[in-house]
């Protein structure tokens, strides 16, 4: 079967490989489409600490049920929560298992979707609605990253917004907050190409490179500040800035992996009495929300901008480590299917 490849740092290859086999608990999906995440970026660069090549990476991915499944027929639509959780440790006892102690993901520590075939275990997969095309089906995990940061953040309508970062997640956040509801939204971003895709979809947008931020946004928020602050960026310069731009007493959302340890002003977040809310992944209820969600608004498909044949493989992380307007990139591999 064809697939994308994790050989080693900076090392991503088509090649072929054998399909997966069936084993008790476990199902084989056919692929139609896999996204690139962060995660994966992290592997590429071969600093992630647990990936190790080869590896078929990919744990945002859709397809349909090939055999294996005790309920779902053979062609069934579904897409896959990539979550494997160890069931013993305190955090999967007490009802947090999105945050075991042991977390593993399906295309990190496993195979995954960048592939004509994956194997996942059955109680990860979730079947699609009929009006969800198959490109947003691999769309509703990093959805559903957004769903979480936003239901943990205890967000209410008609409070102000601040995201920084106008990737995948950062719109997926924008996108989720205004189907909730939220007016005043800010998206802060340096890349220039992805600012205008946040145009494109309607947000409200800064440039950190040409303008005062933090000026910006306290003087539109009649110089109180933004209620919520989504970081979504995982930048140091951004850690300077949330603290700055934040009301007293408001909140902010830490959704982005920092690559390394960043430096938080703890004094200012001490004067202004602040909420940080840090989250991780998603539940299951976020899982099933995000489909709902996907499926009444469709303009989650505008994220996508990018759909390579699995022959590309390097070119879809090159289009994400260069300078481009890439923002999601797919392979498709059921090719032609919508």
């Amino acid at each position: 079967m064809e697939t994308v490849t994790y050989a080693g740092p900076k090392n991503i290859l088509f090649q072929n490989n054998r399909k997966p086999t069936i084993t008790k608990g476990w199902a084989i999906i056919k692929t139609s489409y896999a996204g690139i995440c962060g995660s994966d970026l992290s592997i590429f660069a071969g600093v992630h600490p647990r990936a190790e090549a080869p590896l078929v990476m990919g744990h945002e991915f859709s397809g349909t049920i090939e055999e294996g499944h005790p309920t779902l027929k053979k062609g069934t639509r579904v897409t896959v929560n990539p979550l494997l959780r160890c069931g013993e440790c305190y955090p999967c006892q007490n009802g947090y298992s999105h945050v075991c102690e042991n977390l593993k993901l399906v295309g990190i520590d496993c195979d995954g979707g960048m592939g004509e075939y994956v194997k996942v275990p059955i109680h990860s997969i979730v079947p699609l609605k009929d009006n969800i095309s198959m490109k947003l089906g691999a769309l509703i995990e990093p959805v559903a990253v957004a769903v979480h940061a936003i239901r943990q953040g205890n967000y209410m309508p008609g409070d102000s917004v601040v995201i920084f970062g106008a990737g995948t997640i950062g719109l997926c956040v924008a996108l989720t907050l205004r189907s909730y509801g939220a007016k005043n939204l800010i998206i802060v971003e340096p890349n220039k190409l992805r600012l205008e895709k946040a145009k494109q979809l309607g947000f409200q947008t800064l440039d950190p490179l040409s303008e005062n931020v933090t000026e910006k946004i306290v003087e539109g928020t009649d110089n109180i500040g933004a209620d919520y602050v989504f970081d979504c960026a995982g930048h140091p310069s951004v850690v300077e800035a949330i603290t700055e731009v934040v009301r007293v007493r408001g909140n902010i959302v830490i959704v982005a992996m920092y690559k390394q340890p960043p430096t938080l002003d703890m004094r200012q977040g001490m004067f202004k009495e602040l909420n940080i809310q840090f989250v991780r992944v998603y539940t299951d209820k976020d899982f099933q929300i995000a489909i709902d969600l996907v499926d009444n608004h469709k303009e989650y498909e505008d994220i996508i901008t990018h759909v390579l044949q699995p022959e590309e493989a390097q070119k879809g992380f090159d289009l994400l480590t260069t300078h481009t307007d890439a923002v999601k990139v797919m392979y498709e591999f059921n090719r032609g299917e919508l």
